[in-house]
Parts: C-alpha cells; sequence; structure tokens
C-alpha cells in the first residue's frame, strides 16, 4: 500500500467520519448509502466501524435518531465534541487554545464560517479531509488525549456513535506513555472548571438553545 494511497483513505475516512457526527437530518438520511459504499472501500478497523454506524443510522427512525444525539452530546459533559474542552474546560485558557486552531485553518487558506468554532469535531475532520491532511492530523494528535477519553466515554454509554471515533483514533499511532497518563487524568478528574463563564466559546446549540 503506498503512502498517496493511505492519505486517500484518511482523507475519505475523515470526510465520512465528519458527516456521521453531524447532527441527523433528512439531509444526512439521503446520503447514507453514498456514505456506506465509501465506508465498504476503507480497510479495517475505521470502515468496519463507520459501517456500523452508518447501519445504525440507516436502520433507526429520524426522531429517535435526534433524540439520542442530544442526549449523547449535548446532555452529557464527557461526550463533548469541542476538542479544547476536555483539556481546558470553559477556562480562560481555551480562549488560546481556540486561537491556534484558527491559526492553523488560515495557514492552508480557510476562514471559518462566523457561527463555527473551530475545535468542533466535524470541524477538524473536514479540514483535514478537504483541506490540509497533515495540519487537520495535527490538531487531532495534540489533542489525543480528549479525543481518546471521548471514545471511551461513547462506549461506557453504549453510543453507536463510538464507532465514529474508533474508526477516527483508528488512523493515529499508537498512545504513548504520556497520553495514557493524559487521558487517564482527564477520565478521572474531568475538564477543568468553568472560570470565565460559557458564553464567549459556545455556539448556541452548545447552550441547549437548538432550532
Amino acid at each position: 500500500m503506498t503512502g498517496e494511497t493511505v492519505e486517500t483513505q484518511h482523507r475519505l475516512l475523515y470526510r465520512v467520519a465528519a458527516l456521521l457526527l453531524e447532527y441527523p437530518d433528512n439531509e444526512l438520511i439521503a446520503v447514507l448509502p453514498d456514505l456506506h459504499r465509501a465506508a465498504a472501500g476503507l480497510p479495517a478497523p475505521g470502515g468496519a466501524a463507520l459501517e456500523r454506524l452508518i447501519t445504525h443510522l440507516q436502520v433507526t427512525q429520524l426522531p429517535a435518531l435526534t433524540a439520542d444525539y442530544v442526549a449523547t452530546f449535548d446532555l452529557r459533559r464527557r461526550c463533548c465534541l469541542y476538542l479544547t474542552y476536555y483539556a481546558y474546560g470553559d477556562t480562560r485558557k481555551r480562549g488560546q487554545a481556540l486561537l491556534t486552531f484558527k491559526q492553523a485553518y488560515r495557514g492552508a487558506g480557510v476562514e471559518l464560517e462566523a457561527d463555527e468554532l473551530p475545535d468542533h469535531l466535524c470541524v477538524v475532520l473536514e479540514f483535514a479531509a478537504t483541506a490540509d491532511l497533515d495540519r487537520g492530523r495535527g490538531l487531532l494528535l495534540e489533542h489525543r488525549a480528549g479525543l481518546e477519553l471521548l471514545r471511551l466515554a461513547l462506549v461506557d454509554c453504549g453510543s453507536a456513535y463510538a464507532e465514529a471515533l474508533v474508526a477516527v483514533c483508528s488512523t493515529l499511532p499508537p498512545l504513548a506513555g504520556g497520553d495514557r497518563e493524559a487521558v487517564a487524568r482527564l477520565a478521572a478528574e474531568g475538564p477543568p472548571g468553568e472560570d470565565v463563564g460559557l458564553e464567549p466559546f459556545a455556539p448556541p446549540d452548545y447552550m441547549g438553545a437548538r432550532t
């Protein structure tokens, strides 16, 4: 397998995972057959994990999917899709971490919409898939502990969305000792407590005001 082929596969995997981790709607349901075909062409374990999630989305009614998505990602503190939250919570240091994401995007010529937070996992995966694979992977690796903690939290609560995290993590190197320690610490302590207020860092859907 050539390096170019691996890069192409990783881009496709990140693109599919990004779509599957979005809030489910009729538009997503309509493209699930295409996503299933794409995932079927990816090697294990990532491709198989994505196929299992897609099958779950296909056989579950949309109202149940939307309710489950909100219960999983909006109401569980340990299942947050914003990567900097795991390391910094809603503290002042998170602002600098978000700036690092924005600088990475700008370095690749990408500007986000005003209502998008740069550390949302779907945004990072989309960036890696379509703009700059190396920079995108770098952001995932920089926040590897939070990514793994999200995976473990989804596994622990029996969420089908754990499959997307299994797929993404399968593209990254095995955890090193420092990463394992960071995951263990975050799992035990949770993110740092709020000290400056939530509003500067969270869009309306994160605040529970989804429209």
